[in-house]
């Protein structure tokens, strides 16, 4: 899953991998993720069918490549290492609904394409990679966390956002005290 996050890529190619992920993510909010195909990404990202197949298998690659870019311009942000403990600060919860906050549309266009596998497994690898090594406790704890955070962000941004993000930390906050 993680193999295309690799420092050989240039910025150009980035980019032209990021056009093909809104891609997809454009026309599978407009007609659903099964009905798009290759030609409609190609066609929508303004490349060939021989670039997209030169960076990715199919679709569900390419989504899942987009998704790695997006957790690649967290860890950006956050370059320290990340204990559990310091996920769960309220810093860190309010920094990461923040970030969140600037996808909302790939999260809810892929939690309503019944895609939200996709994004479970790349905040499950995240933690796995990058939180894991520094972490004393089970795995377990790091997917529940990650589940967890990710659960609330995707219905709290269905339900319209009502509660202030510092309310939403303080509800996290409690939840991860109380367990």
């Amino acid at each position: 899953m993680w193999k295309h996050i690799n420092k050989k890529f240039t910025r150009r190619n980035r980019f032209t991998r990021q056009c093909i992920g809104e891609a997809i993510l454009f026309l599978t909010h407009q007609k659903g993720f099964e009905a798009v195909t290759v030609s409609d990404i190609v066609k929508k990202a303004g490349v060939s069918r021989m670039t997209f197949y030169h960076y990715f298998h199919d679709k569900t690659d390419a989504l899942n490549n987009y998704l790695l870019e997006i957790i690649n311009g967290y860890l950006e942000e956050c370059p320290e290492t990340i204990s559990l403990s310091m996920l769960q600060s309220r810093e860190r919860i309010r920094h990461a609904l923040y970030y969140f906050d600037r996808y909302a549309f790939l999260f809810i266009t892929l939690d309503e394409a019944n895609l939200y596998y996709l994004m479970i497994n790349a905040i499950n690898e995240y933690m796995k990679l990058y939180t894991a090594p520094y972490y004393s406790g089970s795995l377990y704890d790091l997917y529940y966390y990650a589940g967890a955070l990710l659960n609330v962000f995707i219905h709290w941004e269905k339900d319209g956002k009502k509660e202030s993000v510092d309310e939403l930390v303080q509800i996290i906050e409690r939840r991860i005290l109380n367990s």
